[in-house]
Formats: C-alpha cells, structure tokens, sequence
C-alpha cells in the first residue's frame, strides 16, 4: 500500500485541486474488473454487464474493490458503469427502468462509500474524488465495436446521445464529482457528448479519453487522433480538464500525445490510462503479459510530455496503481529541485 510522504495531504489540503492551473499530477485507479475479480469468484470478462453486473450482485465486492485503489494511492476513482446502461439493465436483470436508474445512482454511491471508509482510515488525506464512468453507446451492443468505431457509421447522433444521457443523470443524481467519458472510438460520439455537457450540464467537469489505433496515430475509428483530441477539447475547456487516451497499450501512448502541445502558453491538459498492453483472445482470454512492459517504467516519459492525469485500464491491480504512485512522486521530487 502507498503511504503518502510527511507534509502531503495535510488537513489545510484537503481537497483536491483539479484545475489546469494547479500543475498538480492527479493519479487513476485502475483496471476495475481486473481488481474486482479478485473479491469475487463469478466470470466477468465475457459478461454482457461487466462489472456493472455486481451493483446488484455484490455491492460490498466493489466497495471493497474502490478501496482497493484508494489505500493503492488513487486520487480518483471510476465508477464501474462504463457497461451500464438503463435498457440493458432491464434486459439482463430483469428490473424496471426506474430500478435501473438506481443501480446506476447506486454505483457514484457505492463509490463514495469508499471515500468515505477511506478517509476514516486516513483522515489527513486529501478526499479523493469519484467520477463517473461514461463509456461509449458501442460497449452496449457488446460486439467490441467500442475498438473500432464501426457504429459510427450506421448509428444516428441522436440514438447515441439519447442513450447515453439517463446514464448520465443517473450518474450525476449520484453524486459523482466529474465524469469520466472514456474509450471513446470516434469523433462524432466525442463531439456530441462535449457539446451535450455544454447544453445539459454546464456545471459538470469531465474528462474525455479515446480509444487509439494500433498505429499510435489515430483513434479507433481511423482519425487523426492529435487534430480530434485538440478539436473536442477546444469545444470545451471551460468544462473538459483533460484530454487523452485509455485502454490503449503503454507503448502507443507516447507517439499520441508527443507534440499535442507545441507552445507553452494555452497547454491542453491530457490524461492517459493506459492498459496492461496484453491481449485479448475470445478462446484464451488475455495473453502475452510476460511480452509487456510495465506501465509503471513509462510514467517518466508521459509526465515529461505534459500529462497531468495518469493512471491504469484493463488488466492493471491496485499494486500497478501503487507503483503508477511511486513513479509519480519521484518525478514530482525531481521537479522541485
């Protein structure tokens, strides 16, 4: 577990300050179905709900599992509903619409439970934040479109957007601090849902984060991923406080983001958590973990690009969490020298 060091956290620094303007480096959780798996015995990977099944299942497994990332030394945590979504909770629990919106409610809920928990534990820490995990309309067909954008194609902006706005609500009746709207393949779902901030709620923070090519150029979906990431930002970043990439292998990071920004005045703030860079097989599940580098020996090199937000995805653990940590406290020691 991540101690913080003597000075760090003090009650005059109790809360966490996110704004662009503090140069703080703000630390992720990481892979949630990854740690959750180890407080429960039921499959996840492969399951239409994810993880977002054990809102109902097992609430104390993912209370525990934020806790998890927290005592790991997370300054934000994610709700587990990025797989969530009020019409495929009714389908595949067999609830009322109204019950799914609680589940979702339940989920900003259940991860306060674990600030809360967290902070009797550590009542000198800064309170971590909790935000809410917007996934991309693709992860609802459950056909992995989400990695590629394919849906962009066929599917109208207004079927997205009025999909993903009672999660939203949801999330925001709970009481998430920000959202995270992440894995987002295409442009056309990033501006919609940027945009959709500035109309329906203009006092909410988020962060947007994009699934990636295998080239480390583009998005999912195939566009140029600096031109997308700058565009959607520059549509609101009196609202957006990062901008960058997820569930992407490690080694791709650096070429998206090298050179986004090329001028020190107006520097976009950018976010990467990155996956474990293994991969993953229908037939055999993720593979090659012994072929990746950990994520913790890029933290150095992201930070020194100007990442202000950095933390773990897919196959990443609370101790990855904990070494991410570590990594970031010696680069922060050695910028103060």
């Amino acid at each position: 577990m991540w101690m913080a060091p003597p000075g760090i956290g003090s009650s005059s620094e109790h809360v966490l300050d996110i704004s662009p303007q503090s140069k703080n480096v703000v630390v992720l959780d990481g892979g949630f179905a990854t740690q959750l798996s180890c407080h429960v015995s039921q499959p996840i990977d492969g399951d239409v709900l994810w993880s977002s099944r054990f809102l109902a299942s097992d609430p104390e497994a993912v209370i525990d599992t934020h806790l998890d990332f927290l005592r790991a030394g997370a300054d934000v945590i994610i709700t587990n509903t990025y797989q969530a979504g009020i019409d495929l909770f009714v389908k595949h629990l067999n609830v009322s619409k109204e019950a799914a919106y609680d589940l979702i409610r339940k989920a900003a809920q259940l991860a306060h439970i674990a600030v809360e928990r967290y902070m009797v534990e550590f009542p000198n820490a800064k309170k971590p934040l909790v935000a809410g995990s917007v996934g991309p309309y693709g992860a609802s067909l459950h056909d992995g479109s989400e990695y590629n954008g394919s849906y962009a194609a066929t599917t109208s902006v207004e079927t997205m957007r009025n999909w993903h706005i009672p999660r939203i609500n949801a999330l925001i009746d709970g009481g998430v601090d920000l959202l995270a709207i992440e894995t987002i393949p295409c442009r056309v779902e990033a501006e919609m849902l940027v945009k959709l901030l500035q109309e329906k709620y203009p006092q909410v923070k988020a962060w947007l984060s994009f699934s990636a090519a295998s080239d480390g150029k583009h998005t999912a979906y195939g566009e140029p991923f600096q031109e997308v990431a700058k565009a959607c930002y520059e549509l609101n970043p009196e609202q957006i406080v990062a901008v960058g990439a997820n569930c992407t292998a490690p080694r791709l990071i650096e070429s998206l983001i090298a050179g986004i920004n090329t001028k020190k005045s107006n520097q976009i703030p950018l976010i990467v958590y990155p996956n474990s860079g293994e991969s993953y097989t229908v037939e055999m599940g993720w593979i090659n973990r012994d072929k990746c580098e950990p994520v913790e020996t890029y933290i150095t090199r992201w930070l020194d690009l100007g990442v202000t937000w950095v933390g773990g995805c897919c196959r990443t653990y609370a101790i990855d969490v904990t070494r991410i940590r570590r990594e970031v406290e010696k680069w922060k020691q050695g910028h103060r020298c």
